[in-house]
């Protein structure tokens, strides 16, 4: 088992703020070792700050990077407004230079075995060198939702989303109905994200606080996915003083 490092700051923009410079240290490292960096990013009200410092002139080259997200509801075209395709567009892309790539999750392929296979090949030759990811409110890692499969070495898979993480989509103003929410998405898999050489985990709010105690005192169990970053070598965890306040000690 071994150490997440864990910081907490007073406001959600400061969480931001530090999330934001650990993960352009880590892509400029990469650069300048590699010549290439590679990157995950995630989506959801837990990155807006983040991704707002991330793009604001953190010296950066982004034509020597290569971006991969997370997940894509099944069904949901790249103009939906709760489109993560369309996030990350309005985000991120439009405000850096041209990345060497960028390679999205497309929800709405038409063969969903096919587009997991394309990824995986994609991502497989693009080792991950920093991940930029959130925990949401039921402890699920990207849309692996409780139970999560711990196992599987697919890179993308398909899931099903259970009810706490679509009403957690609800409650942030993606959707104006539960019956307006898709109920499979396509996902990178626990162990694809494991595989990043470095996690940057954004994860302010009080909504959060449950999942933040027991993925870092908690047994590591598929009942809350985020107990998995408690294995990883390179983790840190950002966190607000509310996200953090049912820790032991805060």
């Amino acid at each position: 088992m071994t150490k997440v490092n864990k910081y907490t700051y007073r406001t959600k923009r400061e969480v931001g703020v530090a999330a934001a410079n650990s993960a352009a240290q880590a892509i400029r490292s990469a650069i300048r070792n590699h010549g290439q960096a590679n990157i995950i990013l995630a989506t959801g009200a837990s990155q807006f700050e983040m991704l707002e410092q991330l793009v604001a002139g953190q010296g950066i080259d982004w034509l020597k990077v290569v971006m991969f997200h997370l997940d894509e509801y099944i069904g949901l075209g790249p103009d939906h407004p709760a489109s993560f395709r369309r996030f990350l567009k309005e985000r991120f892309i439009d405000h850096v230079a041209p990345l060497r790539a960028a390679y999205f999750v497309k929800g709405d392929a038409e063969d969903l075995t096919e587009e997991c296979r394309r990824l995986g090949v994609l991502i497989k030759a693009h080792p991950i060198d920093v991940a930029c990811i959130g925990i949401g409110e039921n402890g699920h890692l990207a849309f692996n939702d409780p139970p999560a499969d711990f196992e599987t070495q697919e890179a993308y898979i398909t899931v099903q989303l259970d009810e706490q993480c679509r009403k957690q989509q609800l409650g942030e103003g993606w959707f104006s109905s539960m019956d307006k929410i898709p109920t499979q998405a396509i996902s990178m898999s626990i162990q694809q994200i494991l595989k990043s050489k470095q996690l940057v985990v954004t994860v302010p709010d009080m909504r959060k606080a449950r999942a933040v105690k027991s993925a870092l005192e908690g047994p590591v169990t598929p009942q809350c996915p985020a107990s998995i970053l408690q294995q990883h070598g390179n983790c840190s965890l950002f966190l607000d003083e509310r996200s953090a306040s049912l820790l032991a000690g805060d």
